[in-house]
């Protein structure tokens, strides 16, 4: 998402996805460790942030089906369920959590949050806006090649409740379509923009092989709360098989690094494993 699109609802819509209850639990594997070397970066300042370039033209519109026909069968996961609701935390994972960032990559941010994980040698999960996967290409290869997971966030962040099945495909289709050009692997998780779900957004993920991922702790990052407040609710929230919620995109995220920065090593100091999800 290229910056903040605060709808009057977001904070409902937020409270709605929180009290959709827990979906039934996903068998989990742990990532393999990253095979590139780290690079760090020093944090960024508050209002660095340069605006990124023109969206280019969208891909042609996806194939509406998983994306594993030429994989050994071992590597290839189970057609996903059309679900009712999204996954919001992953209980089989045991002692471990795991850490989401949405709306990037941003060529500001987006590289000093890898530099942090590669820093702890940890996975996390990023759900990409196709229209900002499409403007740094380079950017999701790095994300791909130090084993994080990617998923689909919608080509320009809309509220999918508003859009018709055709506009749903528009936005989930062309995002796995150019997130598989650029990695050579098709996304297997999604995420409804502002946590707004509904049939059709389930049903139309599941066809393109996509389970539906939201989270357990919102850190509400986007509002610039402060980097200890920040800090403070990923402290209270932690527990066993939560999903945490930050963005590295769509505004001055230098908070969101800075306190990544403070509460991982904290995390891994308290017995927490982070980790990724994978489909089987």
């Amino acid at each position: 998402m290229k910056c903040d699109q605060r709808l009057p609802g977001r904070r409902t819509l937020l409270r709605l996805a929180a009290g959709l209850g827990t979906a039934a639990a996903v068998r989990m594997i742990v990532a393999d460790p990253a095979r590139t070397p780290a690079r760090y970066l020093d944090p960024p300042t508050a209002g660095a942030a340069g605006p990124p370039q023109a969206v280019r033209a969208r891909p042609a519109g996806y194939r509406l089906q998983p994306m594993t026909a030429g994989t050994p069968n071992r590597f290839r996961p189970a057609a996903p369920p059309v679900r009712t609701r999204p996954i919001e935390e992953l209980p089989e994972i045991g002692q471990a959590m795991v850490l989401t960032f949405d709306d990037g990559p941003d060529p500001l941010y987006t590289p000093h949050i890898l530099a942090i994980l590669r820093e702890h040698d940890v996975r996390a999960m990023f759900f990409l806006c196709g229209e900002m996967a499409n403007d740094n290409q380079d950017l999701v290869r790095a994300i791909a090649e130090d084993g994080h997971t990617i998923g689909n966030h919608s080509w320009t962040h809309p509220l999918v409740t508003k859009l018709s099945r055709a506009g749903v495909r528009d936005e989930l289709g062309p995002t796995s379509e150019v997130i598989e050009k650029i990695t050579g692997a098709a996304p297997l998780w999604y995420r409804a923009p502002y946590g707004a779900w509904n049939r059709n957004s389930f049903e139309i993920g599941a066809a393109m092989g996509m389970e539906p991922m939201a989270w357990t702790v919102d850190t509400l990052d986007w509002t610039e709360p402060g980097v200890g407040t920040i800090v403070r609710r990923v402290r209270e929230g932690a527990a066993p098989g939560v999903v945490v919620l930050s963005h590295d995109a769509g505004g001055d995220r230098s908070q969101s690094v800075t306190a990544l920065r403070r509460y991982l090593p904290e995390l891994l100091d308290d017995g927490y494993r982070i980790t990724v999800p994978r489909r089987r």
